[in-house]
């Protein structure tokens, strides 16, 4: 599996404290059966500010430590990408890092309230030949009242990605509602750990493999942890990526997950 949103550098943001930390992280992740893991941290002026060289050197430092230790796993350069008036200069500066230098970006909105003309800013990164992968909605404090903004921005194009946990109820059952809703209603494009530790937010990507086998089939589940992960590291277009399958319609007849967990949500 290949996991593309991660805490994983440490002394950066509020992920791994510290080298130990770190390779803790690696060696839960590899157990799990994450080959390749995306580090992505805070990109957010004011309180991370992480500056790109400094990313790509400590990348670098990772993964020659993790070759001398004997765990097989690749780490390559993101960013967690947080709203700001000149991000699309800075991408095409190269000052907030893609995943794997490629057109693909994780793109973090706020979290209590939704930004005004989201879509705009947006739609002109997208027209300037980027594709920004939303992370984690389901667990924004807004989905609830701008759920047809996510719908929106997915069929305008925008990727989205959903965290591990929150499909297994790790971060409780509003983002477990939400993100077994979005999966079962095909808005998702990929899986990914958003792992900061090993306790509280692991870097686990195996339990909601298997969840997504179930409400979506093994080849949605696949699409989602490998093959479209995968495509994004290759840089291939978006229009390449396999279509993303919604919940089957005897899935639907028998009412979804995430019907059957908050009946009463709208």
């Amino acid at each position: 599996m290949i996991d593309l949103h991660s805490h994983i550098l440490h002394s950066v943001d509020d992920g791994a404290p510290n080298l130990e930390a770190s390779i803790a992280i690696a060696q839960m992740a590899v157990s799990d059966g994450i080959e390749v893991m995306a580090a992505t941290p805070h990109f957010m002026p004011g309180l991370y500010d992480n500056e790109a060289q400094d990313i790509r050197t400590r990348v670098s430092v990772l993964n020659e430590e993790l070759h001398q230790r004997g765990i097989n796993l690749a780490v390559v350069v993101g960013a967690d990408a947080h709203i700001r008036p000149d991000l699309l200069n800075c991408l095409r500066q190269g000052e907030v890092l893609t995943l794997h230098d490629t057109r693909y970006f994780l793109f973090e909105p706020p979290h209590i309230t939704a930004p005004q003309r989201l879509e705009d800013l947006l739609f002109n990164i997208q027209v300037a030949g980027y594709v920004p992968i939303l992370t984690h909605p389901e667990r924004l404090k807004w989905i609830e009242q701008r759920y047809d903004l996510m719908v929106q921005l997915a069929k305008a194009g925008v990727w989205m990605q959903i965290t591990s946990g929150s499909l297994t109820g790790r971060f409780g059952s509003r983002a477990q509602y939400w993100g077994q809703r979005m999966l079962a209603e095909g808005l998702v494009q990929i899986l990914a750990t958003d792992a900061h530790n090993v306790s509280s937010r692991p870097p686990l990507l195996a339990e909601s493999f298997e969840l997504a086998c179930s409400e979506v089939g093994l080849d949605e589940a696949t699409h989602l942890v490998l093959t479209r992960p995968q495509m994004i590291l290759e840089n291939q277009p978006p229009e390449n990526a396999p279509p993303v399958l919604i919940a089957s319609a005897q899935k639907q007849v028998d009412k979804p997950f995430w019907r059957r967990l908050f009946a009463g949500t709208n």
